[in-house]
């Protein structure tokens, strides 16, 4: 078992910026894949980045790069999202996932299907 929280949510105003943290805890191994979701109020969970299990690839969703950056320290098991320039649009439920990639791919997994582990969100709310 993983076991993965998140921090680092909170209000912000429109044009600010946070970042979240997701620690992994448990039974990580060493071939973590760990991405971020949101959900947004009424809508569905949707893919915002990822890292893949080594640290060499990332990937941020294309609506959000430029804005959005994601990072890993594998030596503390823990997954960063950056956001800057943050909209109204951005407020949504945060969620960290990991997927124990064992066929050790090089590119970020983006499906919700592919994460076996899910933190239990972090609130994002931003005012305009």
């Amino acid at each position: 078992q993983v076991q993965l929280v998140e921090s680092g949510g909170g209000l912000v105003q429109a044009g600010g910026s946070l970042r979240l943290s997701c620690a992994a805890s448990g039974n990580t191994g060493s071939t973590l894949a760990l991405g971020w979701f949101r959900q947004p109020p009424g809508k569905d969970r949707e893919f915002v980045a990822g890292v893949n299990w080594n640290g060499e690839s990332t990937y941020v969703r294309e609506a959000l790069k430029g804005r959005f950056g994601v990072s890993r320290d594998n030596a503390n098991n823990t997954v960063y999202l950056q956001m800057n320039s943050l909209t109204v649009e951005d407020t949504a439920i945060y969620y960290c996932a990991a997927d124990p990639d064992f066929m050790l791919r090089f590119g970020v997994p983006t499906g919700r299907g592919e994460y076996d582990y899910w933190g239990q969100g972090t609130q994002v709310t931003v005012s305009s």
